[in-house]
């Protein structure tokens, strides 16, 4: 076993968690599943220098990884054009069965692969073993995904021709994945890209590049073949030559990012000169919008569950609350005393823990500011507010928000819950959708019409009525406006890696 203990303590004063901040956590994780380097071609390949993987909770560094460059990005390439040859020929049925096979890995493993995701991301165990078992399921989908990618035959208006309609997979696709959720980010577009023929390379976060080699060693474990898929892990200060090589390389056919909408910008100007193939799930400002008729208990544990999930730091996240006046004090009495009950601030790894730390300081410092900026504009902190030991942010409650706030304005990737009052379904409605982003939103009423009238104008690509946690293989996931293009998961996702091609077959003998 790896191990290594993170001997300064946390000093977070909240009620509570003291004790368990003061003690000292070790990533203890088999020795075959925590790997360092990057892996291209089927070889674990070292970089001209590391950088570390720090846990956000304590600051500890807990491995050094290979800073791939450039050099080793246009290797991957490379090396995935070339497996591309190959696995492009390889039958449905047998691309089903490794990914079916890389699916029982991850679920045979899953304890070491959430520990690794709770120290690298802070979030809670009990939450990274969610995400096992989510990213997990991209796999068993895409596997039995793979064998329905059925093509048409089209009647032809001319009777000596016959039209048919192919699928093939597009080729070498880039994957660029988040930290937040830093195993299924990537197993929701690489389940997709393999069980289409395609090859990738994948670029992780650079907080987060432990998930992303693991799985790489369980493809190899599963007998995914050399070049299939590649991981280049890469510090903060390489990721724009690594991103240049992956995002402009004719080599490469297609791009998936999962990020922010200002990167996800920068990244379809490079892919524009090569006239690549692009999917872009990037920000998010769910609305969620709590109607007179609602069940406020219902309503209260949505909130509960959607924003304070990952610490706030999900793209689905509720990001603001809209309540009509009637319920509005109610609403909000009831939110308050759930986040006392129900809220527990501490080390990921400790089972009591339900926020983990925000993933660095610069998020702590963008939950600190939109509070600072609410209160200077007439809002009140009904629960926490204050920023803790490095990147700690106590779960905040604000009333009295208005919509010149910088937090009703922008995505806030953090454990805030500023709560708007509203009087009328059109108001709640502009509100919701005076946005240039739009990736889920939510609604609370038990009004059938009502329910069908605003989940239709909802300018957003995910809706939840009276449900705060919607993400399934199962289901399409993807915004409209700048929330990206393409969408992720169900029957539709495996499309992002197709392309359409007619063939006509002519001069057909009567």
């Amino acid at each position: 076993h790896f191990h290594r203990r993170a001997n300064s303590p946390i000093n977070v004063v909240s009620p509570g968690v003291t004790a368990a901040m003061l003690r000292s956590y070790s990533l203890d994780v088999s020795a075959p599943l925590l790997r360092t380097q990057g892996y291209v071609d089927g070889r674990w390949v070292s970089a001209a220098s590391v950088f570390p993987v720090l846990d956000p909770a304590t600051g500890q560094e807990i491995a050094r990884v290979a800073d791939c460059g450039a050099a080793e990005a246009k290797q991957a390439v490379d090396a995935a054009y070339k497996a591309f040859q190959s696995w492009k020929r390889s039958t449905a049925k047998e691309r089903s069965i490794l990914l079916r096979k890389w699916f029982d890995l991850l679920t045979l493993h899953k304890e070491d692969l959430a520990r690794l995701i709770t120290f690298e991301s802070g979030k809670p165990l009990k939450e990274s073993l969610a995400e096992v078992t989510y990213s997990a399921s991209f796999l068993e989908w895409f596997s039995e995904e793979a064998r329905r990618v059925y093509g048409d035959i089209v009647p032809s208006p001319l009777r000596d021709r016959r039209i048919f309609l192919l699928k093939q997979p597009v080729g070498v696709a880039s994957i660029i994945t988040p930290w937040n959720f830093p195993s299924a980010m990537i197993t929701r577009k690489v389940g997709a890209a393999l069980a289409a023929g395609c090859t990738v390379v994948v670029k992780p976060a650079e907080d987060t590049p432990l998930s992303a080699l693991a799985l790489a060693e369980l493809a190899e474990q599963a007998g995914i073949p050399a070049g299939v898929f590649n991981v280049v892990p890469c510090s903060r200060e390489e990721t724009p030559a690594v991103g240049q090589v992956l995002c402009t390389d004719p080599l490469v056919a297609k791009i998936s990012f999962t990020g922010s909408t200002a990167t996800g910008k920068v990244l379809l100007k490079m892919a524009a000169d090569t006239v690549k193939k692009v999917s872009m799930e990037l920000g998010g400002h769910a609305p969620f919008i709590v109607f007179d008729s609602a069940d406020v208990d219902r309503a209260v544990s949505g909130a509960m569950a959607s924003k304070f999930r990952n610490s706030g730091q999900t793209c689905v996240c509720s990001n603001r609350f809209l309540v009509q006046s009637g319920i509005y004090d109610r609403f909000v009495e009831k939110l308050g005393r759930a986040m006392d009950a129900e809220l527990r601030m501490g080390h990921g790894s400790d089972p009591q823990t339900t926020q983990g730390p925000l993933i660095n300081q610069r998020a702590a410092d963008k939950v600190e500011q939109q509070v600072s900026d609410a209160v200077s504009r007439g809002a009140s902190v009904l629960r926490g507010g204050k920023r803790l030991h490095g990147s700690f942010m106590e779960p905040t409650l604000l009333v009295d928000v208005s919509t010149d706030m910088l937090c009703t304005k922008e995505e806030t990737f953090g454990p805030l819950v500023p709560v708007l009052r509203f009087s009328t379904e059109e108001e709640a409605l502009a509100i919701a959708n005076a946005s240039n982003v739009g990736l889920a939103g939510y609604v609370y009423s038990q009004d059938v019409s009502q329910i069908w009238r605003v989940s239709e104008r909802l300018e957003v690509g995910i809706v939840g009525v009276n449900e705060g946690l919607l993400s399934t293989p199962e289901a399409s996931f993807g915004g409209v406006k700048e929330s990206g293009l393409g969408s992720e998961g169900s029957r539709y996702g495996i499309n992002e890696y197709l392309e359409l091609k007619y063939m006509c077959l002519g001069n057909l003998e009567p």
